[in-house]
């Protein structure tokens, strides 16, 4: 059975190198006699691999040594209540700019620990862009402020970081992580999911600034405890072991076939831009984002028929073109192009629509 293009927004494909290799090493691990799924955490050689994927991100990345790096479990989800245990402890105040359904996620869970505001939201206009923020709405004295940077759901990315001035920035990157360079600098905490861009499902990533990580609010349960994961190097408890072995092998990919995150930004604009053009010319399908603030990540679009998306998707994935129908919230489809999606299936994606659209007109 040949591979299908698989446009899933997560988990998603992975690069077929990391596959191959992974698959090569799967019985033993390079000569240990076993595979990373059985060897012991605190081995000398899954030493070798959890470091290995830290320097490598540090590497990749370019993170600040005063950064720390945790490879934490829980999803991005986890990290909702996390920040807030971690953050929100001096003036028990945070600001939230809604883009999506994870943002608002993120403010709900956050406004069980102290005073949380929504200083933007784009709800009113289903989501479709990045709110824009009335400075006189954010608050000097907010511990941080949070935002999703790109939107899996509907298909929005910030081009433009808001500027917080001295307040923390607080950043979920789970759906654009290494699909472009990012001045981590310029965060207090960035966090993801690696199911998207990095590795299986299971590993939770957390770059985090030094001086953000001290006593959380009362009450916080040791696993949720940045500096005690910060301590102890993610080695607390047993770590998504396999799921770290695959993001170091995605960012050996990422540092030696693709060249750089300035490289793999090139290569994913030109993907993105491929059906861009098209929808942007089709008299079929319509995309969903508004264009100053559209994703390189996930492409949503409708037909305005419900029956007629259903078509396509179906139709879509007897072509081999799977998963792209849209969030059950907003319906339509969506084509999510990460890291690992070549550009050969971009290009086969829109010539499929493009036929579509003529049998169909």
């Amino acid at each position: 059975m040949s591979r299908v293009y698989n446009f899933s927004a997560g988990p998603s494909m992975l690069p077929l190198p990391v596959l191959e290799k992974a698959a090569a090493e799967m019985m033993d691990y390079q000569g240990s006699g076993q595979s990373i799924m059985e060897m012991s955490h605190r081995s000398k050689v899954y030493d070798g691999v959890i470091k290995g994927a830290e320097s490598l991100l540090r590497q990749v990345m370019g993170i600040p040594g005063n950064y720390k790096v945790l490879f934490l479990q829980g999803g991005a989800s986890s990290q909702f209540a996390m920040v807030p245990m971690n953050l929100m402890v001096k003036n028990r105040k945070a600001d939230y700019v809604l883009s999506g359904q994870f943002s608002t996620k993120a403010y709900q869970e956050a406004s069980r620990y102290g005073d949380v505001k929504a200083v933007a939201s784009s709800k009113g206009d289903t989501f479709s862009h990045i709110p824009e923020i009335d400075k006189n709405e954010c608050r000097a004295d907010a511990d941080y402020f949070h935002i999703c940077m790109n939107n899996t759901i509907y298909g929005t990315l910030w081009h433009t970081l808001p500027d917080t001035g001295s307040v923390p920035l607080v950043a979920d990157v789970s759906s654009c992580i290494l699909s472009q360079p990012i001045d981590v600098s310029k965060f207090g905490v960035l966090y993801a999911g690696a199911q998207k861009n990095v590795a299986p499902a299971g590993l939770t990533i957390v770059i985090v600034r030094e001086d953000l990580i001290g006593e959380p609010l009362e009450g916080t349960p040791t696993m949720f405890n940045y500096g005690v994961m910060a301590k102890n190097e993610s080695m607390y408890n047993t770590p998504p072991c396999w799921s770290i072995y695959m993001c170091k092998l995605v960012l050996e990919w990422i540092q030696n076939d693709i060249g750089g995150l300035e490289k793999m930004e090139a290569h994913n604009v030109k993907k993105a831009q491929v059906l861009y053009d098209f929808l942007d010319s089709s008299k079929l399908f319509k995309g969903c984002a508004r264009k100053d603030s559209r994703s390189i990540m996930n492409v949503t679009f409708v037909t305005g028929d419900e029956a007629l998306d259903a078509k396509f998707v179906k139709e879509a994935a007897q072509a081999g073109f799977v998963n792209l129908k849209g969030h059950r919230s907003v319906g339509g489809m969506r084509a999510s192009i990460y890291n690992a999606m070549p550009m050969e299936g971009v290009e086969k994606l829109a010539a499929f629509m493009k036929a579509f659209e003529t049998a169909n007109a």
